[in-house]
């Protein structure tokens, strides 16, 4: 039995830990997206090029400006942002914003120096009104299945990250807004917050999984009396049944995120990687087959660089320089 146990967690840790510049959870977007062969630069949800501006920072370039994604600098060097930004709509997700998220996502998950991610609006008192419901109305019935299914994949993707993530969260988040809020690792809102999945109400449910990610967050009872009332929460309460990690004044939330990112930039980049990935596919997993894993993932940093550093600095009485390797 043991000999099974173990053989499912190296199982589970060959998907998890591949040695190559990708993300160690998937090789690459299509692995989420089971239409990928659609995603080219000239259809409907293309995915366009990003471009390094500098050194320091760098913006997407992409079909649409409504996400931007920038690297912090200097001592915060590692911490990546990505912005939303479509103030017209309340940062409504449609087609332009849905192909700068998955620009955003794929970027992050290429840049081999990040070790964070934090996600925020730039529009004041809202993280994200959920879809567009203005542009679904000019849609078809195929459009909505493909429009949903990508949304889905994205958050999937999001989720799968080999870093760490944080949503802060500022005024409204409803139906995909919190969907993606809830693909982060972390969450973080202000007290003035207003948090829901309302798609009952359209005769709908969450399809891009809230039906799924908010009873593993907050219990089965409480997930399924937020969706069928598609009742709204405040930040506080959002905060006293789990939903969000830490529940903070109005305007602080992309603080105490940023405060959270630096605190978490200093650890181990690839002790981040394996702790991820034994929490997210270790719960998956009975106990037994769980402690392999994390025995797994644990052996993997054994034989690092970092790991010596991390020794030596202890016994030198200093900061770790860590490199990731």
């Amino acid at each position: 039995m043991v000999v099974a146990f173990v053989a499912v967690a190296k199982s589970v840790r060959q998907q998890c830990l591949k040695r190559s510049p990708k993300p160690y959870c998937h090789s690459n977007f299509s692995s989420y997206i089971p239409f990928h062969q659609n995603f080219t630069s000239n259809s409907k949800y293309g995915v366009q090029k990003y471009q390094f501006q500098s050194n320091r920072t760098f913006i997407l370039q992409s079909a649409t400006q409504s996400v931007k994604l920038e690297r912090l600098s200097d001592s915060d060097s590692g911490i990546l942002e990505v912005k939303l930004d479509r103030p017209e709509t309340r940062n409504a997700i449609g087609k332009d914003m849905l192909r700068g998220l998955q620009d955003a996502f794929e970027a992050v998950s290429n840049e081999r120096s990040a070790n964070v991610l934090m996600i925020c609006s730039l529009v004041p008192k809202v993280f994200c009104a959920g879809a567009d419901l203005k542009e679904r109305k000019t849609m078809n019935l195929s459009e909505v299945q493909d429009f949903v299914s990508t949304l889905r994949s994205t958050f999937s993707f999001l989720e799968a990250l080999h870093i760490p993530t944080i949503a802060a969260i500022e005024g409204t988040a409803l139906g995909g807004g919190l969907e993606m809020a809830m693909s982060c690792d972390i969450r973080i809102c202000g007290e003035d917050a207003v948090l829901g999945l309302p798609e009952t109400g359209l005769a709908i449910i969450p399809g891009a999984g809230g039906t799924q990610r908010l009873p593993r967050l907050v219990g089965r009872s409480i997930a399924k009396d937020i969706i069928f009332t598609g009742r709204k929460i405040s930040g506080k309460e959002a905060g006293s049944i789990g939903l969000v990690n830490y529940c903070v004044p109005d305007g602080e939330a992309r603080l105490k995120a940023l405060e959270l990112a630096r605190d978490i930039n200093q650890k181990g980049p690839l002790a981040l990687k394996m702790a991820k990935c034994a929490i997210d596919k270790g719960v998956e997993l009975d106990m037994q087959s769980a402690l392999a894993l994390e025995w797994d993932c644990y052996e993997q940093l054994l034989d690092t660089e970092d790991r010596l550093e991390g020794l030596a600095a202890f016994a030198e009485r200093r900061k770790p320089r860590y490199k990731g390797e």
